[in-house]
């Protein structure tokens, strides 16, 4: 949920306002509205400081530190990232280096001055390559010619001449400029520099601390400054202006501690004109999720915070898509192992792990076998497990079209809440109309379905719908409107509604295919296996590899697919059925954390 914020407009002396952001920084709640870009000289300098030191920990991330660390004077992340660029240019030469050793190695090692001397007494040499099988067994004793070496299939070799005109039947390869040993050498020498500079940087590694201890002071010294700045000069640069934004829960402490100071401040109940930053509340499990709501963009002040759907169906989507128990406990013991380098992904990782082995053990699949068919099971549980064929279709396909419309209707009640809550209910008339009609219709075509309605009744709250929902539709979408536009908007409304939901239905269909997908290819590594193993012995080798590498690969893809396209139904389908925009900005207090 979001957030209630309060906004505070606070008026001080200039001289006053470098020691009261300094007091709100030690606070850490109040979000003080400024620019996120560098606005003048100093803050352009700290702003590049702080991306030195970010980018020397970016390099840093993967080095292995030394056991010994590397005396420093001086700025350590900037020698940090002279070494790093120094490597890189190394590395950017050894390919070079490598080509052309491949391409000198046939010639071998040769002396610069002993062709110069042939050259001066009027001696030319011709290189030449050709297939050893082409090779013509009369050209020794037609040319001065002279093996140098054979590789692979092809031979090398020179033709010595004294004429200006001189023909050979094959095409003259340009003249070796550099001698292969030389090369060769080079390459040792720039590889040997490349250790050094990576032992250099293994060295350095062991003051990471203190360069994020760095840039944490950097960081805070630009976000004062900012703010600082960001303040509105008054009274002939007397006073200061500064427009700031809390939590609501924290206005009693706030207050009270700025009472104390010599500070003039207003406190309001934020507003929605007053694009407050959007601070995020949600339980444990729920706060997982946000960093996927925040791939897309917080809500609006006013907006309602989509991360508690999310949670379900992020969660229930990419079970569908892994579809598999084993996947799921493999999903778990990768996330718990992961749990000290990600301690904020690893939670999530273990939920939908939890998640897909559920329904994995729900759709009876354990690395791509059928749970239906073993024997140790027994059958007062295989009750409990989705039906192979549901009204004659797959089961998991029909299960993924009937969460497909939960979700979308779901989506239209949230925008109609949201409609009525945000412009009230007589103007949100239309939008009812469409809820009433597709929601409604749903429950009503369910419940006939399921026999708990008789034709008669059924056919009578249809009709009832229908003629609420058109007069939503098409009469009072707009009631400030002409009702002949109102007509002609809820006739092109209808058109894009009813293609469009029908696409969106559809798109749910990906749930099933994917875990289709998965488990076929699981089966098809578990069949390899099988073959291999034959009556057992060393197949049992083969057997172990084939399978264990297949389905290591296979959850790769699954988890691939398992996140993107769960995300897509979730920022696509849902967000565009329910209005969600996403456009509000992120809570950024003075020295706090967001």
């Amino acid at each position: 949920m979001v957030t209630e914020m309060t906004r505070y407009d606070f008026i001080l002396m200039h001289r006053d306002v470098d020691a009261f952001l300094e007091q709100l920084q030690e606070v850490g709640v109040v979000d003080i509205t400024r620019s996120t870009k560098p606005v003048d000289e100093r803050s352009e300098k700290l702003s590049s400081q702080a991306g030195v030191y970010r980018r020397a920990l970016s390099a840093l991330k993967d080095v292995v530190p030394a056991e010994t660390a590397k005396a420093v004077s001086g700025n350590v992340a900037s020698q940090v990232m002279e070494t790093v660029n120094e490597c890189e240019s190394l590395r950017a030469k050894l390919p070079q280096l490598l080509k052309d050793a491949e391409e000198l190695k046939p010639w071998g090692q040769f002396d610069k001055d002993s062709t110069a001397r042939l050259r001066e007494r009027g001696l030319k040499l011709h290189y030449y390559k050709c297939k050893t099988s082409a090779m013509d067994p009369d050209w020794p004793s037609q040319y001065a010619l002279s093996e140098i070496s054979t590789e692979g299939a092809y031979t090398y070799f020179v033709v010595v001449s004294d004429t200006e005109d001189f023909e050979f039947p094959l095409k003259e390869l340009p003249a070796p400029d550099r001698d292969y040993v030389a090369v060769e050498q080079e390459i040792t020498a720039v590889e040997a520099a490349i250790k050094e500079k990576e032992q250099l940087l293994a060295e350095l590694k062991c003051h990471e601390s203190e360069i994020q201890s760095a840039l944490d002071k950097i960081v805070s010294k630009l976000d004062l400054h900012l703010a600082e700045v960001s303040g509105e000069r008054a009274a002939e640069d007397y006073l200061t202006v500064f427009e700031g934004f809390a939590p609501a829960s924290k206005e009693e402490a706030l207050r009270e501690l700025l009472d104390k100071e010599d500070v003039f401040y207003l406190a309001n109940k934020a507003q929605v004109e007053d694009n407050p930053p959007v601070k995020l509340k949600n339980n444990k499990f729920v706060s997982m999720f946000e960093l996927l709501t925040d791939m897309y963009g917080r809500p609006k002040y006013d907006e309602f915070d989509p991360t508690v759907f999310i949670s379900i169906f992020f969660m229930l989507f990419f079970a569908f898509c892994m579809g598999d128990a084993g996947y799921g406990l493999v999903l778990i013991l990768l996330s718990l192992g992961l749990k000290k380098k990600m301690p904020k992904i690893a939670p999530l990782g273990v939920t939908l792990g939890i998640a897909t082995t559920v329904v994995g053990l729900l759709f009876h699949t354990f690395f791509s076998t059928d749970m239906l068919t073993w024997s140790i099971i027994p059958d007062s549980v295989k009750r409990f497990m989705l039906p192979s064929q549901i009204a004659g279709f797959d089961g998991t396909m029909v299960l993924a079209i009937i969460v497909g419309i939960v979700h979308i209707c779901l989506a239209m009640i949230v925008k109609t809440y949201q409609s009525t809550k945000t412009k009230g209910f007589a103007n949100s008339l239309g939008t009812w109309g469409w809820t009433l009609l597709i929601v409604g219709g749903v429950i009503v075509g369910g419940l006939a379905l399921m026999g708990v309605m008789d034709k008669a009744v059924t056919k009578w709250i249809i009709i009832g719908i229908g003629v609420l929902s058109a007069l939503g539709i098409f009469f009072l979408n707009d009631l400030h409107r002409n009702p002949l536009l109102n007509v002609g908007s809820g006739l092109w409304e209808t058109y894009n509604t009813a293609t469009g939901l029908l696409g969106d239905v559809l798109s749910y269909l990906r749930l099933y295919a994917l875990g289709l997908a998965g488990a076929k290819l699981g089966e098809a590594f578990n069949a390899i296996g099988l073959q291999a193993l034959g009556d057992g012995g060393v197949g049992w080798v083969f057997f172990i590899l084939i399978v264990v590498i297949g389905h290591v690969l296979n959850i790769a893809m699954c988890i691939l697919g398992a996140f993107v396209h769960p995300l897509r139904l979730n920022f696509l389908e849902f967000f565009k059925n329910s209005g969600y925009e996403g456009s509000g900005r992120n809570y950024h207090p003075l020295g706090g954390e967001n």
